[in-house]
């Protein structure tokens, strides 16, 4: 399929740095209008649109905490308004603390859940009526749902939920010819995983997998470039672990 520069139009939630960039820039190479989303600090989210910008790409930055269900509408109206109808959503947002069970806090509790969770059920919800048929849809969750490491009980609950939504969710958009997948990433190169671990540590988790590295942003960014794209047309309600056969 040969869609000409721009015509279809994509949300990356969480896309002013790290993974959610690295698809922002994918897509917009792939021709698609993209959408910007961030929750605070409109700088690096405005840096890349003028980066996408230069390089003929319509783009634009959006606020809205997608955690906030009211946000996530006007987050909606603003693209359509602004670049058309959303073609793909990608489900990008999301933090990542690691303590354990015992000692995790109700505050920490509930910004991870609102976070991941919370933030995917408003895009989901709000995607139902609003994607053009045809449309696509990718999740994010993670690895680590698979490793049972220590200090991720919390965050892998939010996966296990982000999984639950893509499985049901793809059969409950019958009839639209819209796809409904995740990408569950293995360990990866941005800040969100390096802040707080020791060098010691970050290369443990670079001996994990056989290719015997960390994964970069642009590893997912394909990845996801793929689902989003037309040769996926056939996977639906899938989760794709792209980590480098560490599990």
């Amino acid at each position: 399929m040969n869609t000409p520069r721009n015509t279809q139009v994509a949300i990356v939630t969480g896309a002013s740095r790290g993974i959610g960039a690295a698809v922002a820039q994918r897509l917009a190479k792939d021709g698609f209008a993209v959408a910007i989303n961030y929750a605070s600090g409109s700088t690096q989210a405005e840096a890349l649109v003028a980066e996408l910008t230069a390089a003929g790409t319509k783009a634009i930055a959006v606020q809205a905490d997608v955690a906030n269900a009211e946000e996530v509408r006007r987050m909606f109206d603003t693209v359509e308004a602004q670049l058309g109808k959303v073609d793909v959503l990608v489900n990008n947002a999301g933090v990542l603390k690691t303590v354990p069970l015992a000692n995790h806090s109700d505050a920490l509790y509930d910004q991870t859940f609102d976070s991941n969770v919370r933030g995917t059920f408003n895009t989901l919800r709000e995607a139902a009526t609003r994607l053009n048929a045809g449309g696509r849809i990718v999740n994010f969750s993670s690895t680590t749902l698979a490793l049972n490491m220590p200090g991720y009980a919390i965050y892998n609950a939010t996966k296990a939920a982000v999984e639950a939504f893509t499985h049901v969710f793809a059969k409950e958009l019958r009839g639209r010819n819209i796809t409904v997948n995740a990408v569950a990433p293995g360990p990866i190169a941005t800040s969100l995983f390096l802040d707080g671990k020791t060098e010691e540590q970050i290369q443990t988790f670079a001996k994990m997998p056989p290719l015997q590295r960390l994964g970069q942003p642009e590893d997912i960014a394909s990845v996801v470039a793929f689902l989003a794209g037309p040769d996926a047309g056939w996977v639906n309600g899938q989760i794709l672990r792209a980590n480098g056969g560490v599990a």
